[in-house]
């Protein structure tokens, strides 16, 4: 009799967080379409291979270990470099980084984040650098960000301007 009540109390259970877990409404089918489109990005952004762990750049750029999140999360708030964060971690984009001067954030880099203020987020410009542009002759951003900074520069600015 034990087993039963407990199989019941476990069933009511499930059936409680299933419900707190699942939307009170279904979604639309627009919602679905985005939200499938929005992780098809951040997986490509993710699997692209050009991000670093705050702990992974301080190592990188030879600085101090005693906290390793402190300069790379000093360069972010200063507008120098931007980060994505995802499942609790902060990832910066290593096309931002000039490596004939330490792995530091690229000058250029800075210009662009002003650009973007107020107009996108860490994920938003991560998929505009990853993202072939029109303005650049197809080319991305992010390749091109460390040899031609003033063509990204444009470009980014095209892109607010709509």
């Amino acid at each position: 009799m034990l087993g039963v009540f407990q199989q019941h109390q476990s069933r009511a259970t499930l059936e409680r967080l299933a419900e707190a877990l699942v939307p009170p409404t279904p979604a639309s089918p627009v919602i679905i379409k985005e939200v499938a489109m929005l992780v098809k990005a951040r997986k490509a952004v993710l699997e692209s291979g050009d991000w670093l762990t705050a702990a992974e750049l301080t190592e990188l750029a030879q600085l101090s270990t005693a906290n390793p999140s402190a300069q790379p999360n000093k360069w972010k708030k200063a507008g120098r470099i931007f980060a994505i964060h995802h499942n609790g971690v902060d990832y910066f984009p290593t096309y931002g980084l000039n490596k004939d001067e330490g792995f530091r954030p690229l000058k250029s880099l800075a210009h662009v984040i002003e650009v973007f203020d107020d107009h996108k987020d860490g994920w938003g410009m991560a998929f505009w650098f990853l993202s072939a542009n029109s303005f650049l002759g197809g080319k991305r951003p992010q390749d091109m960000l460390a040899m031609q900074p003033e063509q990204v520069l444009a470009a980014a600015r095209d892109e607010v301007q709509g």
